[in-house]
């Protein structure tokens, strides 16, 4: 089995017509996996809906808690962009023993339909769940990245990889 933790960001906001403005209803992800046509054995579980640039280390750490406590080996987390690599550094110093975690999200909210890239990252994310070794990356842009290689070009809007840092994450 597969978890997927739910914490908000771009991937599931909407968009208010009115106002302009975005906001959080629900997670798209149930509705994504029936779309994609997805038979693999997932649990979804939202744990919070929140804008990563909102996202404190109390936040971090109901993460942290629901990474070391699920039953599956295999954990999605789907994520703001902006403070993504923030979360998986935090998770690999404090430590999410014998798991592989994939932190994914998008640029575009899954709302917007096509310009969205949220269903290919989500997609990413999978198959990367399935065939990474145990440990945290970041899975944007097709690509991986293991925690400590990895940030967000906000010229670009592409995550890219870096030279990283030697810490080895806590076990």
């Amino acid at each position: 089995m597969i978890q997927i933790f739910v914490t908000g960001g771009t991937f599931d906001k909407e968009y208010n017509m009115i106002t302009g403005e975005l906001f959080f209803k629900d997670t798209h992800l149930p509705k994504m996996f029936e779309r994609g046509r997805s038979t693999l054995d997932i649990d979804v579980k939202t744990l919070m809906m929140v804008d990563s640039l909102e996202m404190t280390d109390a936040d971090r750490q109901i993460i942290l808690h629901n990474c070391r406590r699920a039953s599956a080996d295999k954990i999605i987390i789907t994520h703001g962009t902006d403070k993504m690599v923030a979360t998986a550094t935090f998770l690999a110093k404090n430590g999410v023993p014998d798991k592989t975690v994939v932190l994914t999200g998008a640029m575009i909210p899954y709302a917007f339909g096509t310009s969205s890239d949220g269903f290919f990252n989500l997609g990413s994310a999978l198959a990367f769940a399935q065939t990474l070794p145990v440990g945290i990356f970041v899975v944007m842009n097709g690509r991986y990245f293991p925690w400590n290689r990895v940030q967000k070009n906000r010229k670009t809007g592409f995550f890219e990889e870096t030279e990283g840092e030697e810490t080895q994450p806590a076990q």
